[in-house]
């Protein structure tokens, strides 16, 4: 795979040139697409391109997109998982109104299509084990063999078929497969298992089925029962479409869908395979499906990724027909572009130091205003309390600075944020020599930050009330691997051990603290941070969806 290069300008793609060709030359009045999610795992981020892509054309052309569940093996469906995917394409922007659809809507039909193919001498049950089908299909060398039991009557097929759908048979001990051919050269093509024996309860169907078609065979003819036009689907289907339209050639199906691949979605530092995030969850490397690590869609929504954030990242990318990976600064530019502009700022100290201003009256508090947006004056203002003590970033105080350290130093004068100037005049030690609180001037003359004598200062910091402003729990989320191309097959070896951080003893806002807001706000100089699901009343969690530095800008300045 290459690199992904960044995005200049977005323009047409060759799966809408294909759709706007196809309405010129009159072939459909409506394009109707489809998002055939599985129902048994969260929908992560690849899952976004192709939503994006699927109900962005519906949106673009006359057309509708259609929400499918492909819910054809019980064993690993849930509702919880059918829920947050419902959950997940409406949180993305997009909505299917009355186009919800499921697999399991037409098994029926696909079992009478089944009887059918069967009839028309096309299938077969297979009464081999699964190991001897496997071993039996052969290599991308060497052709597959004929089963032994290829050359069953139709009458014992339909009997046989019809015993298993009667739950005669335990699992695995029969197989419907179609009557193809053993020597392909795509071996998707030799005699591919139709139908197996599951005995399972369906979350829709229940009880009524314990025989379950396979996805290549419900997938095409659930398109050809909804009318879709174009089935868009990932590369790795691209060796699926003769199947795919040999089932639409052989079996009476009400329309003529026809497939188109595009390249899934690659990230840095980032594994998107559905057996990896299970693995993930289960086994307690995260804190579940919703983890703000976790690229599920569930995951970024928690950590405050804003979903236009989200939209504009799959449509900087692309669409295309060649694999590729796309580096995850090119999401975070993307989240950092959202943020900047709709979050309103708040301060926050994450790792709070004391400072006691020693020329300040005692007992004296005073309102201050301070700007919810300095991009944005509809936005308004705020009124923030200073007094004499209060809570400064432990980062922004060096004892013995280097050379450049232009923040709080013994004798150094500073500007704090809509406030004053303060100066460093002592500092106070625990008996390990750590520093606990830090003595302070400062002076009134300078009100709002700025020196009627004209003199400067070079640095600006953020601060805190002590009396008013509230304890939290912050959250620091980073890279959940620190290999840039984790390996799927030991992931566990690629795990970031600093992917979390949390700061117990942080200091918030009031009003940020009582509020409720689950919107993204930024903490000036800290980052953009979000209201997380497990605050409680007297102790908020904060989550940080993305810190400031953004060293990706650079690469899209440069094109």
């Amino acid at each position: 795979m290459s690199t992904e290069p960044v995005a200049t300008e977005v323009g047409r793609d060759f799966i809408r040139d294909i759709i706007q060709a196809d309405l010129d030359q009159g072939k459909y009045q409506e394009i109707v697409t489809r998002f055939p999610p599985e129902p048994n795992g969260y929908l992560h981020i690849g899952h976004a391109k192709s939503i994006a892509l699927n109900f962005g054309i519906a949106q673009e052309f006359p057309g509708r997109c259609h929400l499918r569940f492909d819910d054809t093996n019980p064993v690993k469906e849930e509702q919880e998982y059918i829920d947050s995917i419902q959950a997940d394409v409406r949180w993305l922007g997009f909505d299917w109104g009355r186009n919800l659809f499921f697999a399991s809507d037409y098994f029926d039909r696909l079992y009478e299509w089944a009887e059918q193919l069967i009839r028309d001498g096309l299938a077969y049950v297979d009464d081999q084990t699964q190991e001897e089908i496997r071993l039996s299909r052969g290599t991308l060398t060497e052709p597959g063999k004929n089963s032994p039991f290829r050359d069953r009557s139709v009458d014992d097929n339909l009997d046989l078929f019809r015993r298993m759908k009667a739950g005669e048979f335990p699992n695995g001990a029969r197989v419907l497969r179609a009557k193809i051919d053993m020597s392909a050269g795509n071996i998707n093509l030799r005699d591919p298992v139709l139908y197996r024996i599951l005995h399972a309860h369906h979350p829709r169907t229940g009880d009524k089925w314990c025989i379950y078609p396979s996805y290549d065979y419900a997938h095409g003819q659930s398109d050809a029962i909804e009318g879709i036009t174009h089935s868009i689907c990932t590369l790795e289907f691209e060796d699926h479409r003769p199947l795919y339209d040999w089932f639409i050639e052989k079996l009476p199906v009400p329309s003529q869908p026809h497939q188109y691949e595009f390249a899934r979605l690659n990230l840095t530092y980032t594994l998107l395979s559905k057996r990896v995030l299970t693995q993930l969850v289960r086994e307690g490397h995260v804190a579940g499906w919703d983890d703000p690590r976790m690229p599920t869609m569930a995951g970024m929504r928690r950590r405050g990724v804003p979903p236009a954030a989200l939209r504009e990242f799959v449509k900087r990318i692309g669409v295309a027909k060649a694999n590729s990976v796309v580096d995850v600064g090119m999401l975070e530019f993307c989240i950092r572009e959202e943020l900047n502009r709709s979050a309103q700022r708040r301060m926050g100290v994450l790792r709070p130091l004391k400072v006691v201003i020693e020329n300040y009256p005692e007992g004296q508090v005073e309102e201050l205003e301070a700007i919810n947006h300095p991009d944005d004056a509809s936005a308004g203002t705020r009124k923030i309390t200073f007094g004499r003590e209060l809570y400064i970033e432990r980062d922004d105080f060096m004892e013995t600075p280097p050379k450049k350290f232009f923040r709080l130093s013994p004798g150094n004068e500073v500007r704090l944020r809509y406030a004053y100037f303060i100066k460093c005049t002592g500092v106070i030690k625990d008996d390990s020599g750590e520093v606990v609180e830090l003595r302070c001037t400062y002076d009134p003359a300078t009100k709002g930050g700025n020196a009627p004598d004209g003199r400067k200062v070079k640095a600006t910091m953020h601060w805190l009330s002590a009396a008013t402003s509230k304890p939290a729990e912050i959250r620091i989320y980073n890279q959940l691997f620190s290999n840039p191309s984790p390996d799927a097959s030991n992931f566990a070896a690629d795990l970031n051990p600093q992917s979390l951080e949390i700061l117990s003893d942080a200091r918030i806002e009031a009003s940020v603290a009582e509020s409720n807001s689950m919107e993204p706000m930024q903490f000036e100089r800290q980052g953009y941070f979000v209201r997380d699901k497990d605050s409680t009343p007297g102790k908020p969690v904060f989550s940080r969806t993305i810190g400031l530095r953004d060293t990706f800008a650079k690469e899209v300045a440069k094109g």
